[in-house]
């Protein structure tokens, strides 16, 4: 699916931002007269247009706020979040670039303005961990014990744009919802330096120890959603963390190594790191999906060169792993997914516990990545899925 752009890393990613329309993240003319203004496969015009639409936006938010108007007020600042978040996304080649921070931080505090002006209960909370602590948001719909759908991202996300992205979709179903940044992720890198890791049981543990404590929690029906790379990471948690209900993998993914980066047939040798550095570095040149791959895989692993990033993402596969899920698994599928093509059928595979497989194709509009540009049946098929799961808990 083609927008605007020819780049498909460009296209794709303004798909992505307009895809959160439907939940109050987007307005369609905005985002198109943004890409329209962006120069093609040029980071810095992405990150300017991106911008000004963001700042413009967020001016309408806080004109509307002092006028008393809390609908306008809030559907401002969740536009002017996702659009921050997305001038944002190309900077990572450079973590030192001061824009990088000060944009993300627009990003989150306009989400969190716009969160005080919501219909349903949210809180800021903190989640203990290793010492620290991760940030997230706890979304509720009443007081009484409820199903909870704990959502993560992957590779880039942010945990605002999970409200967008999940969040706001499980509320509308009656679900409470628990969205939170792990290692690796949004102010979790940015702000603690903290990169990512494989074994992810290790963060989901202390956020499913976390709901135990909350009494708006149906302890018995927690759910895992990992959107993207958390394809990956949600089900290697589920591996080891049995307290879950059910587990969605959107995309599935069953292996994330970055070794398997360079193209069939291409003359490189992976021992010899300057030889490496090189054909990365022309990779990099004329392809601006691989530029922005390696550049924040170097800010979100910490790694200070192709061949450590190699090394930092070996263990980052679930094989010998997979077959240790015990609770039902969700794994869905982009039909022209061009990250993680052909994954999503080798994790199902590798299942041994009951097990779903959801397909979505160019002729529903569902087939890029993560089903962007088709979030209404994202959501309408995956909740049918998991009430059906949680309705069978019930049953003897």
């Amino acid at each position: 699916m083609k927008l605007i752009f020819q780049d498909p890393t460009f296209s794709f990613e303004l798909l992505r931002t307009l895809s959160y329309a439907p939940y109050g993240g987007a307005d369609i003319g905005e985002c198109l007269a943004t890409g329209y203004r962006i120069k093609e496969s040029n980071f810095e015009s992405w990150y300017a247009e991106w911008y000004k639409t963001a700042e413009r936006i967020h001016a309408q938010a806080a004109d509307s706020l002092a006028r008393g108007k809390r609908i306008s007020a809030r559907e401002s600042f969740l536009r002017a979040s996702n659009y921050y978040r997305t001038a944002e996304f190309f900077l990572h080649g450079n973590p030192d670039d001061p824009r990088m921070l000060e944009t993300w931080e627009k990003s989150r505090s306009t989400f969190r303005q716009a969160i005080t002006l919501m219909d349903w209960p949210v809180e800021q909370v903190e989640i203990p961990y290793e010492g620290t602590s991760l940030p997230g948001y706890f979304y509720r719909v009443d007081d009484a014990p409820r199903p909870t759908l704990i959502i993560h991202g992957g590779y880039d996300s942010t945990g605002e744009e999970l409200y967008f992205g999940g969040a706001a979709a499980a509320l509308q179903r009656g679900y409470n919802c628990l969205t939170f940044e792990g290692p690796g992720q949004g102010a979790t890198i940015r702000l603690q330096r903290i990169p990512f890791r494989h074994d992810w049981e290790k963060v989901i543990t202390p956020v499913v120890d976390y709901l135990h404590t909350r009494q708006e929690v149906d302890k018995q029906r927690i759910a895992l959603m990992g959107i993207s790379l958390g394809g990956f990471l949600a089900p290697r948690a589920a591996a080891y963390e049995h307290r879950l209900a059910a587990c969605i993998a959107n995309d599935g993914l069953f292996s994330f190594q970055f070794g398997e980066m360079a193209p069939k047939g291409a003359n490189v040798d992976f021992n010899e790191p300057a030889k490496l550095e090189t054909f990365i570095q022309e990779l990099m040149a004329n392809n601006t999906g691989v530029h922005w791959a390696v550049d924040n895989g170097r800010f979100t692993f910490q790694a200070k060169t192709f061949l450590e990033l190699i090394e930092k993402t070996q263990p980052f596969t679930l094989e010998g792993i997979a077959d240790k899920i015990k609770c039902p698994m969700l794994v869905c599928e982009a039909e022209a997914d061009h990250f993680f093509a052909g994954q999503p059928m080798k994790l199902y595979e590798a299942l041994t516990c009951p097990k779903t497989f959801m397909l979505f194709t160019a002729e529903d509009g569902g087939e890029e990545h993560c089903q962007f540009g088709a979030l209404l049946l994202f959501n309408q098929r995956v909740f049918e899925w998991l009430d059906d799961v949680m309705d069978g808990l019930n049953r003897p």
